[in-house]
């Protein structure tokens, strides 16, 4: 979203965080969202390292107090990201996957107070430009030891930056640090506690919200200037951790909300447009378009039930499969036993690369869902959570120990080299590319990525 799941998992996005580079402008000047800068060919070939370490090809690194798996987003030269920093010693998050502290709630309620805050720093050189307090309590809501209180990406527009915290509310500024206006949000339950991650998303002055949980799932809309409600409408769906898309198609622009019970579609007023069921027990991969299809997927590490859905434009009612189908009307293909856990797939030079938790690379054709390469093993790779970007060629996979595996994007499997970090660099959120620059986001600080003089 955007475990940091469980995020992004499951989190979130944890975060989960997303997607997609086929859409998305490519080593775009900006990155005003969750997971939409991940393709760096529009740089030029060879304008960003594809070697770095924790002091090879840094241009600077910021360390950020408190813990956060928020993705870094950027506006005109300025990068945006949120932490949550406690007043005490927190439970240290473990790495890699593990199923034998599922349940939160054996914690009990939270005690510690926290600070929420949002970070500005300056692209080019890493300084803290302002930072701010958007709230400070004892969080309403405990989480797993693998998320934080501060997962969900920023959002940002030309005049605005809007943090949300799940559970705590949503907070907007302008891009100098002052604060516009808050929004409380009521806090809920969620899946044995495992707590938030989806992120907000910002279209044409307004503000989108998806909050699934076990009390009142909702998706909402506010006024970006004003954060006054536009619409809201309830959700028969429990907790997931899936950021929406806005999906801007040739017969109209749709608001996207993956979920576990159905997948659903709704029109910028929040009438439904279309919907099916069908996903796995959990729904965290953020969905992304290319070839004027959309693409939306879904997994879990425990069962089998992993689908990958391509859907074309204008579906309306329940577009579900029949339980022997792969295609309708309205679904070009879908493949029942390939969607990852909590990375979301990236699509570079017509092929759909697939990154999954356990250390497993895949790929797809995108347009007829036909396998390119088959499930295959990463060497020492381990865990993964943040989601796959691309650039000159190659796909790169940074995994829960702050490696990155540089893989040939070609058809036959190749590990290029590994990049490290430090040995406190614990990895959950997605990168993002902007200009000749990387930023990656770790548990203790902010990387910029970059070659001397680029």
């Amino acid at each position: 979203m955007s475990l940091a799941c469980l995020h992004r998992g499951g989190w979130c996005a944890v975060p989960v965080v997303l997607l997609l580079a086929a859409a998305s402008a490519k080593a775009a000047d900006n990155c005003p969202e969750f997971l939409l800068a991940r393709d760096g060919d529009g740089a030029g070939a060879g304008a960003l390292p594809d070697h770095w370490s924790a002091t090879e090809n840094i241009a600077w690194k910021t360390d950020l107090p408190g813990l956060g798996w928020s993705s870094p987003v950027v506006w005109n030269g300025r990068v945006f990201v949120t932490t949550a920093i406690p007043a005490g010693q927190e439970r240290e998050p473990k790495r890699g996957l593990y199923l034998d502290d599922v349940d939160a709630s054996k914690y009990g309620p939270p005690t510690l107070t926290y600070q929420y805050k949002v970070y500005c720093l300056d692209l080019a050189t890493g300084q803290v430009l302002w930072d701010r307090v958007a709230y400070e309590g004892v969080p309403p809501k405990p989480h797993h030891m693998k998320n934080s209180l501060a997962s969900e990406t920023m959002a940002v527009d030309p005049q605005r930056v809007y943090a949300y915290f799940g559970n705590v509310g949503i907070y907007c500024y302008d891009h100098d640090g002052q604060p516009l206006w808050e929004r409380k949000i009521e806090p809920t339950e969620t899946r044995y506690s495992w707590g938030t991650g989806a992120s907000p998303i910002v279209h044409l002055g307004r503000v989108y919200l998806v909050n699934d949980n076990e009390d009142d799932s909702y998706a909402l809309a506010l006024d970006g200037e004003t954060g006054q409600q536009i619409w809201r409408v309830e959700r028969e769906e429990g907790s997931n951790w899936a950021t929406p898309f806005i999906w801007e198609n040739e017969l109209r622009t749709e608001l996207v909300t993956p979920g576990t019970d159905r997948t659903r579609s709704y029109d910028l007023d929040g009438n439904l447009l279309w919907d099916f069921h069908g996903m796995a027990i959990i729904s965290i991969p953020r969905p992304f378009t290319a070839y004027g299809l959309l693409y939306v997927t879904s997994g879990h590490v425990l069962t089998p039930d992993r689908p990958f859905y391509a859907i074309r434009p204008g579906a309306k009612g329940d577009i579900s499969l029949a339980k022997d189908e792969t295609s309708n009307e309205h679904i070009v293909w879908c493949r029942k036993e390939v969607g990852p856990y909590h990375p979301t797939p990236i699509l570079y030079r017509d092929v759909m690369y697939i990154l999954y938790d356990q250390g497993f690379f895949a790929s797809l054709d995108p347009k007829t869902g036909e396998t390119i390469l088959k499930k295959t093993r990463i060497p020492n790779g381990r865990a993964f959570t943040s989601s796959p970007w691309a650039y000159d060629g190659k796909i790169f996979c940074l995994n829960e120990d702050g490696v990155t595996f540089v893989i040939n994007a070609d058809p036959k499997f190749e590990i290029l080299h590994t990049n490290s970090l430090a040995e406190d660099d614990m990895c959950l959120a997605s990168p993002c590319v902007v200009e000749s620059r990387l930023l990656i986001r770790t548990a203790a600080r902010l990387y910029c990525v970059q070659k001397p003089g680029s």
